[in-house]
């Protein structure tokens, strides 16, 4: 199954299943927007918009996705606001001109695509020098063996999200990016709360 078949599938339920284990910690993440007036800020990956309403005023957003059913719902989110436009893309091969975003923000979307480097890749060539990518997903620790987790990639990957992505050989790929802080989040560390920051 393609993950933009699956997530077609998925986008009814998206929310239900989501929103309620990592709204805390987007929240969370999100504040890291703050004092970011005129900025062009990409989200990258922004499915059903659950960040939409998080999203600080002052910056303008532009939301990407995969898929229109995930699109359609995150419209209902953008209501009126006039600072988000939302794009049908893929966070891997993205459709924008180098170095066009101050920042971009990539929740819950390198455990999700099929090559996880290349969505970073992206991300590092359409950010500007000096820019943040700021980063909220799972991620393995370097050298950890996790045998249930590597276990249920096998199948679980095919359907919904990856459970085996290290960070470590993602940042290898990308060496203009610089980490600059890594937070391990509950439960059990799992989550990490990451921001890099592309060199000059």
């Amino acid at each position: 199954m393609s993950l933009k078949h699956s997530y077609t599938l998925l986008a009814p339920l998206y929310d239900l299943i989501v929103n309620g284990p990592t709204a805390g910690m987007r929240r969370n993440s999100l504040r890291r927007l703050a004092e970011t007036t005129d900025q062009t800020i990409l989200v990258s990956g922004i499915g059903t918009g659950l960040d939409i309403p998080e999203l600080p005023a002052g910056p303008a957003y532009i939301g990407l996705d995969l898929t229109t059913a995930m699109l359609r719902r995150a419209q209902r989110r953008v209501g009126h606001r006039n600072d988000i436009q939302l794009h049908c893309g893929d966070v891997m091969h993205l459709p924008y001109a180098d170095e066009q975003f101050d920042s971009i923000l990539m929740h819950l979307i390198l455990a999700v695509v099929p090559v996880p480097e290349r969505a970073l890749q992206e991300a590092t060539r359409v950010v500007r020098p000096g820019g943040r990518i700021l980063i909220l997903d799972k991620f393995l620790r370097h050298g950890e063996r996790a045998p249930v987790r590597r276990a249920l990639n096998s199948v679980i990957r095919h359907i919904a999200t990856r459970t085996d992505v290290v960070l470590e050989p993602l940042l290898a790929q990308c060496p203009q990016l610089q980490l600059i802080e890594e937070i391990r989040l509950a439960p059990g560390g799992w989550f990490h709360q990451i921001e890099l920051r592309k060199t000059e």
